[in-house]
């Protein structure tokens, strides 16, 4: 799906990958984000709002938030993305575009601690009730430990190494050739 060059220069996309001929990626700073959607969804019929994701990218210190569009006339989707700082992470909302962005804003405000100021119940709680730790998909967030010091060892229940465990459940045949040539 080919993006007009006057999109790419009025909005600022700073790259345009397209996947297959019905999916295509926009890269884009974050305040030309919610200007990008309200024009797609007003005068290119991206009318759907089907997606709002995080990828936490800690090295690079910035969340990666991905939307992702629907234009059901051309069966085509969009994705956009942009990258926001980790630090007092923060998105304009676009919950006034589409009322189900804020159930998306939410989740991330909970899961990641990404805040989009004016949506609302953004800062009630979503599902983690009484969570009092830093948020549990940050990747400096240590499920593991959080797992042993939570939850005690059930009697009989014995600890697997999961790569071991996998080879030998899905791969036995190599699993057992591997372990013979050990």
């Amino acid at each position: 799906m080919p993006i007009s060059k006057e999109i790419e220069s009025r909005f600022g996309v700073t790259e345009v990958k397209e996947q297959r001929s019905n999916l295509t990626w926009i890269s884009l700073p974050p305040q030309q984000v919610i200007p990008l959607i309200t024009h797609l969804r007003d005068h290119e019929g991206f009318t759907h709002f089907a997606l709002l994701t995080a990828v936490d990218w800690i090295e690079q210190e910035v969340f990666q938030l991905t939307y992702i569009l629907t234009n059901p006339t051309q069966k085509a989707d969009l994705g956009l993305r942009t990258r926001i700082s980790r630090e007092n992470a923060s998105m304009e909302s676009a919950h006034h575009l589409w009322e189900q962005a804020a159930t998306y804003q939410r989740e991330l405000k909970e899961m990641y601690g990404i805040d989009f100021p004016g949506s609302p119940r953004v800062d009630e709680e979503f599902f983690l009730e009484g969570w009092d730790d830093i948020p549990p998909m940050r990747r400096e967030f240590d499920s593991k430990k959080f797992s042993e010091e939570t939850y005690f060892p059930r009697p009989g229940s014995k600890g697997y190494d999961p790569r071991e465990y996998m080879k030998q459940k899905l791969y036995s045949e190599d699993y057992e050739d591997e372990q013979q040539t050990k």
